[in-house]
């Protein structure tokens, strides 16, 4: 109870200055990748905390990994901190609340961390969002920086308090044509029209959702269709995004919306790129156990844990989730009808009900990582229980 209290006592003296943290990057949105203000603003004041400090991790220069070591042996417990916003919305996810409540929860147990054993390993990941070389934690993956990690923390805010719910892979993909341009009505035979290569690509695309899975997704947007009605295009240029319940089955996916392309492009007589912009994205592989874990602090926290059918979204978490045990659950900041990525979670995710979320979340996660370093018979029964859930997954 001493080690919990001195928890509890650290974010409540010291909430005010992690509340204005919070609303500083609220301020200041930063796309994936370019979170200069957000990165720093965590990363100074992890450091006069007493953290070791890593930067420009795997290709990313906004993210960073902050450590505090005991002298004592035990778990390394790993807090996911996000601080991207979205393109002309801000932050209407509400990653201010992500980063700033997993920098507060890693602070907060590294204060009895000396006594207890263990590390607190706080990580930046940018980029959550997706974008041009987005999702961070998929590089962290790649490099072997999660292999560092025993167990996987953060939480999300949302219109409910809930444990991880089931994600989708997804690949986010760019398709370009390359034709021959002409004027429309002059030597329009010597041309090859990149527009009619990407309205063939659409429409192979709208047939094949005739023979895809319930659960799988493909949509996309064009981003470049031409400048001219009285010019035949040279150059068109889409994105999609591809989603399945399984990176195997969503490699399949892929796989075929790729032959699409390739098709368009042969009966148009134009060339064409098809790929990634960006990591790949897994789904979420849940370890119930930690879940519980989330849930009995939640409940302490006062808040009305429900379960229910929410949909599904995709989060490069989920590719961490891969490694090590990893929750995603999420904590109320509003309203049942609040909805993400709009302007007023947006305003939600700097309210007083956001405030008292990112307050509470700390304490939720920063106990669990507690627990975790103090009862090894929980936390070994959790590892064991996440190798089979992996061992058993399709």
């Amino acid at each position: 109870m001493e080690y919990k209290q001195t928890i509890l006592d650290y974010i409540e003296n010291n909430k005010r200055h992690y509340i204005e943290m919070s609303h500083q990057i609220h301020q200041r949105p930063e796309l994936g990748n370019e979170e200069i203000f957000a990165s720093r603003t965590l990363i100074e004041h992890l450091k006069k905390e007493g953290f070791d400090i890593e930067t420009d991790l795997a290709g990313h220069a906004t993210g960073f990994i902050a450590r505090y070591e005991s002298t004592k042996p035990g778990p390394t417990i790993g807090f996911l901190a996000e601080y991207d916003a979205l393109p002309g919305l801000g932050h209407a996810c509400g990653h201010n609340i992500i980063g700033t409540a997993s920098t507060l929860a890693g602070v907060a147990l590294s204060k009895v961390i000396d006594q207890i054993g263990g590390t607190v390993i706080v990580l930046g990941c940018p980029a959550e969002e997706g974008g041009v070389n987005g999702s961070a934690k998929a590089s962290y993956v790649k490099e072997g920086i999660i292999d560092e990690l025993d167990v996987a923390l953060m939480v999300h805010p949302g219109n409910e308090t809930y444990k991880t719910i089931n994600t989708l892979a997804v690949d986010v993909l760019d398709i370009k044509f390359y034709g021959k341009s002409t004027h429309a009505s002059e030597n329009a035979d010597e041309a090859r029209n990149a527009l009619d290569a990407m309205i063939s690509y659409f429409n192979g695309v709208a047939q094949l959702r005739q023979h895809i899975k319930k659960s799988e997704r493909v949509h996309g947007v064009i981003l470049d269709g031409g400048k001219a009605a009285n010019i035949i295009p040279d150059y068109t240029h889409a994105r999609f995004y591809t989603r399945a319940t399984t990176r195997k089955a969503l490699d399949q996916l892929t796989e075929r919306v790729g032959q699409i392309a390739k098709g368009a492009a042969i009966q148009t007589g134009c060339d064409y790129e098809f790929g990634p912009i960006q990591n790949g994205v897994n789904e979420f592989i849940k370890t119930p156990k930690l879940d519980d874990l989330f849930a009995k602090y939640a409940i302490e926290m006062e808040e009305e844990v429900i379960d229910d059918d929410f949909g599904y979204g995709s989060t490069d978490t989920g590719n961490v989730s891969h490694i090590v045990p990893t929750i995603h659950p999420h904590i109320k900041i509003g309203s049942r009808n609040l909805v993400g990525h709009t302007h007023r979670f947006r305003e939600a995710a700097a309210s007083t009900h956001g405030d008292q979320a990112l307050l509470r979340g700390s304490k939720i996660i920063a106990l669990m990582g507690l627990d975790l370093i103090i009862n090894e018979q929980l936390f070994e029964e959790i590892v064991e229980q996440f190798q089979y859930v992996k061992g058993h997954t399709k």
